[in-house]
């Protein structure tokens, strides 16, 4: 909590932005997401934004109790890290592992994979992903995902 929803370019923040950020902050050397930060407006009218993200964490939450109720400066801003509730509101799609809405209300047609966003439902990622294909004619050979 504490970030501009706006860049001072006049963007919307994004993700790799948070992303970004978090690299260069010692708070979060040693914290690893397992998904990308979802970014909303703190209210209607606020030019604040709320930002959520996962992290790999052990079975006690040892590097989450290292970051609650921490704060740190990006800027002029003094940002402040809280703890949710594991579904804090802000819905992800199973369908097309999108932010911002349920499965049931998804657009997309079809499904897509959790690891690539490719076509294809996470069980045939392996058969069909070209991220996990053995390549012979790239430069350099490019060998199957073991």
């Amino acid at each position: 909590m504490g970030l501009p929803y706006l860049r001072s370019d006049g963007n919307k923040i994004t993700s790799e932005n948070i992303t970004d950020f978090m690299k260069h902050i010692n708070l979060f050397e040693n914290v690893s997401l397992a998904t990308k930060p979802c970014i909303i407006k703190a209210s209607p009218k606020s030019d604040m934004a709320i930002i959520w993200f996962d992290i790999w964490d052990t079975q006690n939450g040892s590097k989450a109790k290292l970051l609650i109720n921490h704060s740190f400066n990006l800027g002029r801003y003094i940002a402040t890290v809280r703890a949710t509730n594991m579904n804090p509101g802000v819905p992800q799609c199973h369908n097309c592992w999108k932010w911002g809405h349920s499965t049931f209300s998804c657009q997309a047609h079809g499904s897509r994979c959790q690891k690539c966003s490719s076509p294809h439902k996470l069980e045939h990622h392996r058969e069909l992903a070209w991220c996990c294909k053995a390549n012979p004619k790239s430069n350099p050979p490019r060998l199957e995902t073991a």
